[in-house]
């Protein structure tokens, strides 16, 4: 049995009750590690120290971690978390609430000068977003931009589209919405009914019911005995009734923790260990989780083959995912497309209601009334009023039920909008199964690519048995390493643009007016080389002779390390700013480059002025390539292509394109995580904000390999 990687629904549902003993709990500080794991540290008047952790990548949780075990603070904040901190430091804990049923959770924290909502979206790509009192998003991991929903800075936040919830459901709603699938009871309950694979076959272990039996064979025994086993659910999850379990399998690694003892998992064989709450079983589950991904299991010494079936064997769970969301879809659109259909069929019918609803509000009739005529009027046996199911004045919706299916109509819109509108839903759903299904084709070429290398590297494996020593690393397979070591250093040029020439030249250039000034004053030496762009706005950009300690001596710069410096020069330059793909640059001497103006003349700071003959390089491709270097140093490389891409174990090629900087650094990250197995490692050596200081200022995009 595969690990649980994410909290399911009834997880979630679970934990809120928990999580909410903290109000009142004071935020300290708030850490972002890589582009997903947040770590709130905040202080209870009872319990002393609290670590709220919650992580929206390939794991999703959300729990509070013993203080022993959460890691170490990084080096430096990212913007995300300062902004965290000045909003949320000593703001108290307010409470947290599980939005309906599905897997998003909403924090709440208050302070006097302002309120902050975090919502945490544990599902799909998986997000955070941090609101203001009004709901308006400050600012997201992720921006989404779809047809459905938007999450971005600056606009509301938009909830993705309610959908059944199996804890509030009335008997005659479930039966209506068992009796519309098609399938499996089990099925049936996972989908339509929201529960989840595990906990639909656990309501029907709990209800006595086969879980495979046709919908077509399960009637009103079934059903009753499966909703009381839900209603049993709901009653201890609300309640707090709690007997958390830890499950391992054979080889003694975790594989779920739960609310409560499960008899599937009995049934599998699995062992259990008891916590005192669930949120110990959580912390306890995932501080085991990934001290076992991360020691795997002891091989041959000196060995370093990739553990290619665990990688098989992700591959192969994310396609079965992949093809449940492909049915979940065209389930769903079926489901729209029937609705609408029933409205035509139903026309008569549906516009009687439309046109009594449209007709006593345009009178000030209100809404309440309205329910309570249309009531009466079913009681009286008017075939309109007994089809009416809900009326939501505060959505404006009728909910109709037509051949035992209900639909729900906008009551000041006509029969024919209402039926376009579900044509356009069930259409969008099956745009989303065009994604998904391109998806699907990516990650089985995906599989056969690792299946590729598995084979290739049995096929090597007797041919050199030898490993070489730890500091002999030519021929590593870097991205398939399961724990690349670590090895840094900090040096004088870093907090500067920089990169090494293919030829291993240093070029440095400035970050802002400040940097060019000093980078002139200070470190350009009579046998260096000055680059600038001919647009203005650009870095001051020297090629170094030496090093600052060493001294100074004539050198002769090849070619390709003058157009690298060249190309250097127009990436970071306003060129790229400008969404331009080439641009000039020019090289002058030190003795060329002055900060005494002509007369009657102003020098900005950090300009200067030129005088004599130049050197131009035409038509520089805007372009650069970042990449982790893991031979040697381990750290994120960025610059000209021909320069980084040689150095490193892997990298992208970015130009100037519609993504702001910090979103393409998030986008390189991702792309870098699908490479790398060792996540601990690319998470310490190549977080979004440590590539992002290698990105140039203004709107960059990924070019296709």
């Amino acid at each position: 049995m595969d690990p649980k990687r994410e909290l399911t629904s009834v997880d979630l549902a679970a934990l809120v009750t928990e999580l909410n003993r903290y109000e009142g709990a004071k935020v300290d500080k708030a850490y972002l590690y890589g582009d997903d794991l947040l770590r709130f540290k905040m202080r209870d008047f009872d319990r002393g120290r609290v670590e709220l952790i919650l992580e929206v990548g390939d794991v999703k949780r959300a729990h509070v971690a013993d203080p022993d075990r959460v890691p170490d603070a990084p080096g430096r904040p990212p913007n995300f978390a300062m902004m965290l901190r000045n909003r949320l430091s000593g703001a108290d804990f307010a409470g947290v609430e599980q939005f309906e049923f599905d897997r998003i959770l909403v924090f709440e924290f208050e302070r006097d000068d302002q309120n902050t909502r975090i919502v945490v979206e544990l599902f799909g790509q998986g997000n955070v977003a941090v609101l203001d009192e009004t709901g308006e998003v400050v600012q997201s991991l992720e921006t989404v931009r779809l047809k459905s929903r938007t999450v971005a800075p600056g606009a509301q936040y938009e909830f993705p589209a309610s959908r059944l919830n199996p804890l509030t459901v009335s008997y005659d709603a479930f039966a209506r919405n068992m009796d519309d699938s098609d399938t499996d009871v089990v099925r049936t309950l996972a989908t339509q009914l929201n529960l989840g694979g595990l906990y639909a076959e656990e309501l029907c272990t709990r209800a006595g019911v086969e879980k495979t039996m046709p919908i077509a064979d399960a009637g009103d025994e079934e059903y009753r005995a499966l909703h009381d086993a839900i209603e049993e659910l709901r009653t201890r999850l609300r309640a707090g009734e709690f007997d958390p379990r830890v499950y391992t399998g054979d080889d003694g690694a975790v594989v779920d923790a739960t609310p409560f003892p499960l008899e599937e998992h009995e049934r599998e064989g699995l062992d259990s260990e008891a916590a005192d709450t669930f949120n110990d079983a959580l912390d306890e589950y995932f501080y085991r989780l990934e001290r076992d991904a991360e020691s795997p299991d002891a091989e041959e010494a000196g060995s370093s083959r990739p553990d290619f079936e665990a990688e098989i064997e992700k591959k192969k769970r994310i396609i079965d995912q992949q093809e449940g969301a492909i049915g979940e879809f065209e389930s769903q659109a079926d489901t729209e497309r029937r609705r609408a259909e029933l409205l035509y069929a139903h026309y008569d019918l549906v516009d009687e209601i439309l046109s009594t609803v449209r007709e006593a509000r345009e009178n000030g009739v209100p809404w309440d009334e309205i329910r309570e005529t249309l009531a009466a009027g079913a009681e009286r046996g008017i075939p309109a009023a007994e089809a009416v199911r809900d009326v939501d004045g505060a959505a404006g919706t009728v909910t109709v039920e037509l051949d035992g299916t209900e639909v729900e109509v906008v009551a000041d819109t006509g029969v024919e909008k209402n039926a376009d509108r579900l044509y356009t839903e069930a259409k969008r759903i099956e745009e989303k199964k065009e994604g998904a299904l391109a998806a699907i084709e990516n990650t089985r070429e995906e599989l056969e690519a690792v299946e590729q290398r598995r084979e290739e590297w049995e096929a090597d494996d007797g041919e050199d048995e030898a490993e070489a020593e730890d500091d002999e690393f030519e021929d590593r397979d870097w991205l398939a390493m399961e724990s690349i070591p670590l090895r840094t250093s900090e040096q004088w040029y870093e907090r500067f643009r920089w990169f090494r020439t293919s030829e291993g030249f240093l070029v440095i250039g400035g970050r802002n007016a400040d940097q060019n000034e000093e980078i002139v004053t200070k470190y350009l030496n009579k046998h260096d080389r000055f680059f600038h762009t001919q647009a203005h706005g650009g870095p001051v950009t020297v090629l170094k002779a030496t090093g600052p300690s060493e001294p100074s001596e004539p050198v002769e710069f090849p070619e390709s390390t003058l157009s690298e410096a060249a190309q250097f020069a127009v990436s970071y330059s306003s060129i790229w700013k400008d969404g331009r793909y080439a641009g000039d640059a020019y090289m002058v001497t030190p003795d060329q480059v002055s900060k005494t103006p002509e007369s009657g003349e102003y020098i900005e700071k950090g300009s200067f002025v030129i005088r004599g003959e130049r050197t131009y390089f035409r038509d520089v491709a805007a372009e650069v390539a970042v990449g982790i270097q893991c031979e040697g140093e381990t750290r994120v490389l960025g610059g000209p292509p021909s320069a980084i891409e040689d150095r490193v174990a892997t990298a992208v090629r970015v130009r100037p394109g519609r993504y702001a900087q910090n979103d393409a650094a998030k986008m390189i990250y991702r792309e870098f995580r699908d490479r790398f197995s060792d996540q601990s490692f690319l998470r310490k050596v190549a977080s979004p904000d440590k590539i992002q200081e290698f990105l140039p200022p203004g709107g960059s995009e990924l070019v296709e390999p």
